[in-house]
């Protein structure tokens, strides 16, 4: 049976957890959190295609393990000095419901309302300024590319960001693109038309979730709601991220000093001597943020 550093080398192509999840060695708890929520995202079991279903469980069950792993004081300390995780007491196979357990814990449900109060403080922000500096350049002024790259950049909101990179291109800030001053007309037209058709598709997809929770719990109905949202989105490249930090840093759990280990779970489930465990429910409408390919975690 392969080890975990094994495993994760197999999977992600890096026996470096660290990298893996993208912080520096000296990450504080609440860098290492935010760092697992990004990365259990791409991979979580709810949130991928029935056919990657598989892939992704895995991948989730090893980044939880590790996230675990550098949780733990003692564990860090081990790994960080030998470079061993401990796999002496360990099953992943056998822990996936403890590891669905343990992320809902430390990540509660980003409502509807968490994202509209964001995109209010976001929309005119230094920090919007800041990604349309950066989508305007890195698609050197293609404003398709900009509208995949900003968070919450809709067609309606063509004409104000134009305004704001005339105003840095007349400053000097930026340089002219062409594909941004003199875009053709055609290309325009094809744009709005396309968002036209995917506001519609966006329209109907809430439509059809809100029928289907109307009778739930509002925590079940937000989160699907949320990914909706994030599937109309397209995951907006690294405007995306920067969405996603500033979620969790305004709205995640406040506690991020205690970590929850498997143990105290299993405990707090109170779980009996020979009960099985619970299925993990599926939701096979929900989007693929994520693309997961030859073993690395891709971003659109």
């Amino acid at each position: 049976m392969s080890s975990t550093l094994e495993l994760c080398e197999k999977l992600f192509d890096t026996k470096d957890v660290y990298k893996l999840f993208q912080i520096e060695k000296t990450a504080t708890e609440k860098e290492l959190k935010k760092a697992y929520y990004k990365l259990s995202l791409l991979v979580h079991p709810d949130r991928v295609p029935e056919a990657q279903k598989h892939d992704a469980t895995e991948k989730f069950k090893l980044i939880s393990k590790l996230y675990e792993t550098l949780s733990d004081k003692d564990k860090r300390a081990l790994y960080d000095e030998q470079g061993i995780i401990d796999d002496d007491d360990d099953n992943l196979e056998g822990k996936l419901n403890n590891w669905l357990e343990l992320w809902r814990k430390l990540f509660k449900p980003i409502t509807t309302e968490d994202i509209n109060n964001y995109e209010k403080s976001y929309v005119g922000s230094d920090l919007e300024k800041a990604d349309i500096k950066k989508a305007y350049l890195n698609g050197k002024g293609c404003i398709n590319y900009m509208m995949n790259s900003v968070p919450f950049m809709k067609v309606e909101d063509e004409p104000r960001i134009q305004e704001v990179v005339r105003k840095m291109i007349e400053e000097e800030e930026l340089p002219e693109y062409k594909a941004f001053t003199q875009e053709p007309e055609m290309k325009r037209k094809k744009r709005h038309k396309k968002y036209a058709r995917e506001s519609k598709e966006a329209k109907e997809i809430l439509a059809k979730i809100e029928a289907k929770n109307k009778k739930q719990a509002d925590a079940a109905g937000s989160t699907s709601l949320e990914q909706a949202i994030m599937h109309r989105q397209k995951a907006r490249g690294e405007g995306f991220s920067s969405l996603l930090d500033n979620l969790m840093a305004k709205y995640g759990n406040e506690d991020d000093d205690e970590a929850i280990s498997l143990e105290d779970l299993g405990k707090s489930r109170g779980k009996k001597k020979g009960q099985k465990k619970s299925a993990t429910k599926k939701d096979k409408d929900e989007p693929q943020l994520h693309t997961v390919k030859n073993g690395k975690v891709k971003k659109r």
